[in-house]
Parts: structure tokens; C-alpha cells; sequence
């Protein structure tokens, strides 16, 4: 394996890394990192890819602090090189890290994707189906496992403002699909309605769910999560049926 990218690898490190980036709302930095050797590459064999950026913004306004990802043994067309692509002939696995911090939670909640999720919603507030405005929502991560929202809604009906307020421990599916939240503690205000309580949490699990963050031709599945101060970090599998290139 060579040690510096040959003129080949790195035409296919551009290609992937456009590619990439054009999927993306914002890059604050991305680079691709094929290794292999002319003849194997000729034979449409990869030794190793390697995916690394930093501050990239999805669609929907969520954004990844870190993305690591790393994929041996790859199967491309030969043929696709010849055109600066790299196309797959067979699916591959790859193993993942995600960071998020406390700010690009914040930033998502805030989102107006998010935002108008929960509008869309009709909560029974005393008895009443209300609709619901979310005026702002602040996002914790604790240093011990747990993670804390406080938000103050408008009822769009009554024009009235409440506040709900919990914290609680995400937890990743046994097939990794989803992030749940358990061991939820309310905060000092009375629960005025569960079903705003519910839509909340039910909100916070989706967007720690990593399927948000899939690019196209490849889906992430959350293996394990930490949760530290001001950071969550999320280490998952990804399944790559085609790497984007220019």
C-alpha cells in the first residue's frame, strides 16, 4: 500500500469529496482518503476509504460537529475510475463516529423543520386539542449519561405560554434504528398536558436518531452513545451502497 496517494487516488479523493460536499448545506472540512495500489485499483480492489469532516451541515439544518468513517476492502468498477468515480459493485460496511454538540442539538431544535413538526402536531391541553407554537427549546448534555430540555410553548388558541421542562437517558435500540429516552424526570413545572410532554420527547428521540444524518447511498445505524458534557458522541455502522462523487 502506498504511503502518499498516487495521482489516481487522489482524482477519486476529489471526486468523492465534491460529491460528498454537494450533498451537504455546509462544509467546514472534508477529506476522502482512498488507499491502494495502481494494479489493484485496475482490478477494481480497494485496500481502504476513509471519510473525515468537521462542521457538516445537513439538510434540515442538523449539523455533525465530527464524522468519521472508515471501509476496508472495497469493490469499485474499474471502469468507473477511468471517469473520476467511484462506483461500488457490491455494498460494504463501514464503521462510524458522529459528534454532535450541545450547540448543533440547540440549532436543530430550533430549526424550522423541527419547528414545524411540532406545529403540525394537536395536543389536549385541559381537555381542549390545542395546536402549538414552539417558542424555544434549549437542549442539555449532562456529564452523567443524561440529557435535559427545557421549553416554553405557545398554545396558539389561547395565546397562553407554558413551560415543560425534563431530563432523561437516551438509549440505542437493540437493532439500532432508534434512540429512546428513559428514566425521565419532569422538571418543577406541573406536566400540563403528556401528550406535549410526549411530542417533545418523542422529538428529541428523532433527532439523535442517526437515520437523519444518512447521505445518499449510505444509511447509519447507532451501535453505542456517550453522553458527556456539552457533547454526545455516537458510534454506529454505516451500510454504503454507493459513495457520491462529482
Amino acid at each position: 500500500m502506498s504511503e502518499s496517494p498516487g495521482i489516481g487516488e487522489q482524482a477519486l479523493n476529489k471526486a468523492a469529496e465534491i460529491g460528498l460536499s454537494n450533498q451537504l448545506d455546509e462544509v467546514e472540512n472534508l477529506d476522502v482518503n482512498i488507499k491502494t495500489d495502481p494494479i489493484k485499483m485496475v482490478q477494481g480492489q480497494v485496500d481502504a476509504m476513509e471519510i473525515s469532516g468537521e462542521g457538516l451541515v445537513m439538510q434540515k439544518d442538523l449539523r455533525m460537529e465530527e464524522l468519521e468513517m472508515q471501509m476496508s476492502n472495497v469493490a469499485i468498477n474499474p471502469l468507473s475510475v477511468a471517469f473520476g468515480k467511484i462506483e461500488l459493485t457490491k455494498p460494504t460496511e463501514a464503521s462510524a463516529r458522529v459528534v454532535l454538540t450541545e450547540n448543533d442539538i440547540n440549532r436543530a431544535f430550533n430549526s424550522e423543520y423541527v419547528r414545524s413538526q411540532l406545529q403540525s402536531q394537536k395536543v389536549h391541553v385541559n381537555g381542549k386539542s390545542m395546536n402549538i407554537e414552539p417558542q424555544h427549546v434549549e437542549f442539555q448534555l449532562f456529564d452523567n449519561q443524561k440529557i435535559g430540555l427545557n421549553a416554553t410553548i405557545e398554545l396558539k388558541e389561547t395565546r397562553e405560554t407554558q413551560k415543560v421542562a425534563f431530563s432523561a437517558i437516551p438509549r440505542v435500540s437493540a437493532n439500532g434504528q432508534t434512540v429512546s429516552l428513559e428514566n425521565v424526570e419532569y422538571g418543577e413545572e406541573d406536566e400540563i398536558s403528556p401528550e406535549l410532554t410526549k411530542a417533545l420527547i418523542d422529538q428529541t428521540s428523532e433527532i439523535l436518531n442517526l437515520s437523519n444524518f444518512d447521505l445518499e447511498g449510505m444509511s447509519l445505524r447507532v451501535k453505542q452513545l456517550e453522553v458527556e458534557l456539552g457533547k454526545l458522541t455516537l458510534q454506529a455502522e454505516a451500510y454504503v451502497e454507493q459513495i457520491p462523487s462529482a
